[in-house]
């Protein structure tokens, strides 16, 4: 199916004309049911046979983690669920994937929670009916609660060790006051120290988001509409909806100017820069959020001028790129190097500086801007080569908007952003006085 999207946008652009409405990125006809309880299920029939995708996306991430002291429990939460339940628990449930000759796990990030399970689609109505059972039916001891927030904590030291994953975890603290943000997937470290003795915490934790109306089912594969809301309908139907909506912080505009902060590594390492300017939240009916992923493609990816000179030319630079990540709320447009010579920190900065005011100052060649719009369409139509990886695009929009046609709409805004616009969101998020720059190096050096 990807590859007849591909051909038929390929012919439509080699006569000059663009893309149709009725090629839609998203290929796929797709059912959207919504039960009474708020559960939402998407069926997604794929052509691809035998093999059924079953993705669940919790839209609770580090997002919510809204209570001073207690970051990180969407994250533990990740491996709590894996602790199981009366009827299944972990060795009974493991024997079950074993059986199938599934392949399962999780995710987390800062607006979601994900669990997938790809099995053959003669094992559909078991993996169904024991992932409703440890979504309803949770059970574990007090112990085992403290076993695995240990877990967490030598997660957290194991990550930490990365120069990156720090470098991440300073910037989003140096760049967010209010909003939840401003801590990492994991949390602060004070709180998961503190996690052993949040066991009662925990309880409600799960009571307020492991609910029906925070959950989307997204079903890819050899199925039909019909077999999968029957199912559904039979081992999640009473699952009872809840009542709690998280007073989310609203970040405050930036103040003060410019946030700059540093790392001080201890041991041997490369340098490293994170420049970031405060950005959009994900939508499909602005055009700011897809004119900012267009223009990190064209001055940051490999093709753009500014990757030539530093990492080809130059050689000053072995890791470089942008990206706008999409998020419920205002995230961040961020660009990133790491560098071979401390030495080089300013020169590189002032580069990247002075490609971000070309931005503001300058529109884009409106035929660079088409063929990057071709590219990243063609990249995605490739990307949905199986129904796993159908599964995993749709969960992640879903995540944001409950529905794949959310995909759909965003590539209609790619289609639309002109030259202009570029410029215009340039303007408009990246300036000095919303801009955090975070520096690593080692040794002392800066």
């Amino acid at each position: 199916m990807a590859c007849l999207l591909l051909l038929l946008v390929c012919a439509l652009m080699a006569n000059g004309a663009p893309p149709p409405r009725a090629a839609k990125a998203f290929p796929f006809d797709y059912d959207l049911h919504d039960f009474p309880n708020g559960l939402r299920l998407v069926t997604i029939p794929t052509g691809y046979p035998h093999v059924v995708a079953l993705y669940i996306v919790v839209q609770a991430g580090s997002r919510n983690e809204v209570e001073p002291g207690k970051s990180g429990f969407a994250h533990l939460f990740e491996h709590m669920m894996f602790r199981g339940t009366k009827q299944f628990p972990p060795a009974r449930y493991e024997d079950v994937l074993k059986q199938a000759g599934a392949a399962s796990n999780a995710y987390t990030s800062d607006d979601l929670t994900v669990y997938h399970t790809t099995f053959s689609k003669d094992d559909f109505d078991n993996i169904v009916m024991m992932e409703a059972d440890r979504f309803q039916n949770l059970d574990y001891s007090e112990a085992a609660f403290r076993t695995e927030t240990l877990a967490v904590l030598g997660e957290y030291n194991k990550n930490s060790a990365s120069p990156p994953v720090k470098l991440n975890e300073v910037l989003r603290n140096t760049a967010f006051d209010k909003h939840t943000y401003k801590h990492t997937t994991m949390g602060f470290l004070k709180d998961i120290e503190d996690m052993p003795n949040q066991y009662d915490y925990s309880r409600l934790f799960y009571k307020r988001f492991y609910r029906p109306e925070y959950t989307v089912i997204v079903v890819a594969g050899d199925i039909t509409k019909e077999r999968s809301r029957a199912t559904v309908e039979k081992y999640w139907g009473k699952w009872q909806r809840g009542d709690y909506k998280p007073a989310i912080p609203a970040e405050l505009p930036p103040s003060g100017g410019p946030r700059a902060n540093h790392v001080n590594w201890p041991t041997r390492t490369m340098p490293w820069i994170n420049i970031a300017y405060r950005a959009a939240a994900y939508t499909d009916t602005e055009i700011d959020g897809a004119a900012l992923d267009l223009l990190a493609y064209i001055g940051f990816s490999e093709t753009s001028d500014l990757y030539q000179k530093l990492v080809i030319k130059e050689q000053k630079v072995d890791a470089f790129g942008a990206g706008n990540p999409d998020h419920v709320d205002p995230y961040l447009f961020r660009i990133e190097a790491r560098l071979k010579k401390p030495a080089e920190m300013a020169a590189v900065r002032d580069e990247i500086l002075a490609t971000v005011k070309v931005f503001r100052e300058n529109t884009v060649s409106a035929e660079k801007l088409e063929s990057v719009k071709r590219h990243l369409r063609y990249q995605f139509a490739l990307s949905l080569n199986s129904s796993e990886a159908i599964a995993a695009v749709a969960a992640r929009y879903c995540s944001l908007r409950r529905t794949p046609e959310t995909i759909n709409r965003l590539y209609d805004l790619y289609a639309r952003v002109t030259p202009d616009d570029i410029r215009n969101v340039a303007r408009k998020y990246l300036v000095d006085q919303g801009r955090t720059i975070v520096t690593l190096t080692s040794g002392g050096a800066k």
